[in-house]
């Protein structure tokens, strides 16, 4: 084999090994790329529930009404203040007692002001004594005028020293009067009977006027004012009645309209109603109800209120058909309250409609759903 061969030969072996190399390479980042490529699904999305996260859309006899709420207030109830300054000597009521109108609840001590009362009357004794010198003066020189004895003149001098021991008395007896009622605010009385509710002084206490001593409750009669919308106001009126739940409690009491404020509230533009209720053994002052306004009973499938979602152009409920949640638009319906819970009746659904309940919040249209019974 000569020298030309031999290259010959070296090129084309050259050649196979770089073919057989680009090959492989290539491959590899053939491969390389395959692998690297994200995992695509195009399946929806799965998420587990709770059974307590979906309610059944039921059809019952509802209390249909104006869901309403607030604080319960005593119609009647007064502050008991102290009037006059001075040492807290007596108070014997305490919070819960029951009290009578006009009865004695505290004392001030009155030292100073029987003190003052008695120089008060002494200074009137004294004028009035002055007014009968001024009396019998007049007297005399008047019939010593009808005699001709004294000029007109000295009967004048003798009219207008009566009349300034008169006013003289008049302004002491005035001055005693307010030394007497002095000392007979240093009794407090209760202006109403009631319960006390609260007792802010302490026996030995010095108090200042208008310090708060007790705070008395009238329970016989209480109550509700409850703020409205203004369209919802408009079907209000005097006379309907409500039926109110108590706070951690089942039993329920009757309410009846009694005012409506004839303009609504500055900001909120929203109208306050009030309404009252009887005396009841667990109805206390300050006490929180809820309730249904205007009730009547009717037939309709209803769910929780807050089911129903306000976040889309047009309200909506998450219903569950077939493991999937569905979007269904509605229309806002009656509003009531079952057991004290408020609902709404829609009747875009059916008797047995799994909806979510609130506490699921917002759950994507199409997204597939497990109920997980071991989930809290």
């Amino acid at each position: 084999m000569n020298f030309l061969s031999k290259r010959a030969l070296i090129a084309a072996l050259l050649l196979i090994v770089l073919g057989a190399s680009l090959g492989y390479f290539r491959g590899w980042f053939g491969n390389t790329r395959v692998n690297t490529k994200a995992p695509q699904t195009n399946g929806p999305i799965s998420i587990e529930l709770a059974p307590t996260d979906v309610v059944i859309a039921q059809k019952i006899s509802m209390t249909h009404g104006l869901p309403i709420s607030g604080t319960l207030k005593a119609t009647r109830s007064a502050m008991v203040k102290a009037r006059v300054a001075g040492e807290l000597q007596a108070l014997e009521v305490r919070e819960g007692d029951a009290v009578a109108a006009g009865q004695v609840l505290a004392r001030v001590d009155s030292t100073e002001y029987v003190a003052r009362q008695r120089q008060a009357q002494q200074q009137a004794e004294a004028a009035r004594a002055q007014v009968e010198v001024a009396q019998r003066q007049f007297d005399n020189n008047n019939a010593l005028v009808s005699q001709g004895f004294i000029s007109k003149t000295a009967l004048d001098t003798s009219i207008a020293n009566l009349n300034g021991a008169k006013a003289t008395y008049q302004a002491a007896m005035s001055a005693l009067d307010v030394a007497t009622k002095a000392v007979d605010d240093c009794i407090l009385r209760a202006p109403l009977s009631g319960l006390i509710s609260q007792r802010l002084a302490q026996p030995g206490e010095r108090v200042s006027p208008e310090a708060r001593i007790v705070e008395i409750v009238d329970l016989s009669q209480l109550e509700l004012e409850a703020s409205l919308t203004s369209t919802d106001a408009l079907n209000v009126k005097v006379g309907q009645t409500a039926k109110l739940f108590i706070e951690n409690s089942n039993q329920s009491v009757t309410a009846k309209v009694l005012r409506i404020n004839p303009s609504t509230q500055v900001g909120s533009r929203s109208v306050l109603v009030y309404l009252g209720l009887s005396s009841h053994p667990l109805l206390r002052h300050g006490i929180f109800v809820q309730g249904s306004l205007g009730t009547q009973k009717i037939q309709a499938v209803v769910v929780p209120l807050e089911s129903v979602r306000n976040d889309k152009t047009e309200p909506y409920v998450q219903t569950l058909q077939n493991g999937k949640v569905v979007h269904v638009k509605v229309a806002t319906g009656l509003k009531g309250e079952v057991e004290g819970k408020a609902v709404m009746a829609l009747s875009e659904l059916n008797e047995g409609t799994q909806v979510l309940a609130p506490s699921a919040g917002t759950v994507r249209d199409g997204t597939l759903v497990t109920l997980n019974s071991s989930k809290p």
